[in-house]
């Protein structure tokens, strides 16, 4: 690639970096934020839960936004919203403040990430030159979380005011390096685009009831964490998701113009894809989860010690640029995201007879073996996400792709939660929460092999002489 081409990725993935180290640092500081405004415990709690209800609520949204009104407007603009309610995150005094600096965050990233990855898949051919691009993008990623939970560690011991104020220079640089580098939608050429019909206007009921649906649909995952408790208004929630989820569909099949073709929402590989992320993204967070409580609430240590034992799962960061396009390669995409999965699942399964007393060393495999899972997994999923959808729609697969993995981690914290709490808590709560990330890399893991049968069903039949 040329020295430009470099730079588009570099500023592109640092734009899903600084989403990831966000989050991460974010995590690490909430105790400190808490005692400091004085917050309630479920205060607390949605400075978090807020975030995610904001990026999945409006990711197929903001995924679809980057095809109809341009992928370069919608980065950079989304980018500078980022920006303004970081800093009023970092300016906040009071928890509905900062709560609602969260909830503008995430809907910003919901918009940016999406366009991001649709840049990429526009801008670089399509073959190995963007399979190396998106390996690098879901690689930064990786990194920005695992990178995160250390320098949140050290930022909040100067004050965690600054884990506000850094994604705000972050992505002051950014948003000066994606004016210059970030290419407009008109420069691609006429022979390569398929334009999206502007007669009809924009579907705004359509616009409209999907938000309304993955609001619903998210909160309900939120509220899942709650066990029990207040169970008839999660069902409640759920089921007004599901009734909204209907409308949307009935308004997309009477649209001139929908939001969503949802021919695509059918397509085989996408949805196994899409369905992939959400196992392989849900059993590595919750799984993440168990193993920050295990270690911060049960052994004691320090959240900045945490964030050390866990950095070496940011291993992914080295080796989804590097190694996984020469397996991909090699080995094709469908193989190399099988693998990924029976890492995953080996890691979490050797973590089961965790005791209370482990060294890092008993610890060490699982981690290791967490990060080489998502160097394999994570980078080929989202090539699969996207691979042969027209390029009119691919920031509705972007949008779909960020959706599906929003989804798998709130899905995943809230069963590991919900399970550690009706086990009780303590060491015989985490052994029955591990069974949350065993369980859906397993059906990941069956889901891929699907894939790969279907795959080589297909180049057999190729081979059959007419």
């Amino acid at each position: 690639m040329s020295l430009r081409a470099w730079g588009l990725l570099l500023v592109l993935s640092g734009a899903v970096f600084l989403e990831g180290i966000d989050v991460a640092m974010l995590a690490v500081a909430v105790p400190t934020v808490r005692a400091d405004l004085g917050l309630t415990t479920a205060t607390a709690a949605w400075v978090m839960s807020a975030y995610v209800l904001g990026y999945a609520g409006f990711t197929l949204l903001g995924g679809r936004a980057a095809d109809l009104l341009g992928r370069r407007r919608m980065f950079l603009g989304w980018l500078t919203v980022f920006l303004l309610f970081s800093g009023l995150g970092a300016l906040a005094d009071d928890g509905p403040t900062l709560v609602l600096a969260r909830f503008a965050t995430g809907v910003a990233a919901a918009f940016m990430t999406p366009a991001a990855l649709s840049v990429i898949t526009t801008s670089y051919p399509e073959g190995p030159q963007r399979d190396r691009a998106l390996l690098v993008f879901a690689g930064v990623a990786g990194g920005g979380f695992s990178l995160g939970l250390v320098t949140g560690g050290l930022l909040t011991q100067f004050g965690w005011r600054w884990v506000f104020i850094a994604p705000v220079l972050f992505a002051a640089v950014l948003l000066a390096a994606a004016v210059r580098l970030v290419p407009k939608d008109d420069l691609v050429p006429k022979d390569e685009r398929s334009p999206v019909p502007r007669r009809g206007g924009f579907d705004l009921a359509g616009a409209l009831a999907a938000a309304g649906t993955m609001l619903l649909l998210a909160y309900g995952v939120i509220r899942l964490e709650h066990g029990l408790d207040g169970w008839a208004l999660t069902l409640a929630v759920f089921a007004a998701g599901a009734a909204l989820a209907a409308v949307f569909v009935r308004v997309e099949r009477r649209a001139a113009v929908p939001l969503v073709r949802l021919g695509l929402l059918r397509t085989p590989s996408v949805l196994r894809a899409d369905l992939g992320a959400l196992l392989f993204v849900g059993a590595f967070f919750g799984f993440q989860f168990v193993a920050t409580l295990y270690l911060q609430e049960l052994r004691g240590w320090s959240s900045l010690h945490t964030a050390l034992a866990l950095l070496v799962m940011g291993v992914d960061a080295v080796l989804a640029p590097t190694v996984t396009p020469r397996l991909v390669a090699r080995y094709g995409n469908a193989k190399v995201v099988l693998g990924g999965f029976l890492a995953a699942l080996a890691a979490y399964v050797l973590f089961l007879p965790v005791g209370p007393d482990w060294s890092y060393a008993a610890m060490f495999p699982t981690l290791l073996l967490t990060g080489l899972a998502f160097s394999l997994a994570y980078g080929p999923l989202t090539i699969a996400g996207t691979d042969g959808v027209a390029e009119d729609e691919q920031g509705l697969a972007g949008g779909l792709l960020t959706t599906a993995t929003q989804f798998g981690s709130a899905i995943g914290i809230a069963a590991v939660t919900a399970v550690y709490g009706l086990a009780g808590g303590g060491l015989t709560g985490f052994r029955a929460a591990l069974a949350v990330p065993v369980a859906m890399a397993a059906a990941g893991a069956l889901v891929a092999a699907a894939a790969l049968r279907e795959r080589a069903g297909a180049a057999a039949r190729e081979e059959v002489p007419v």
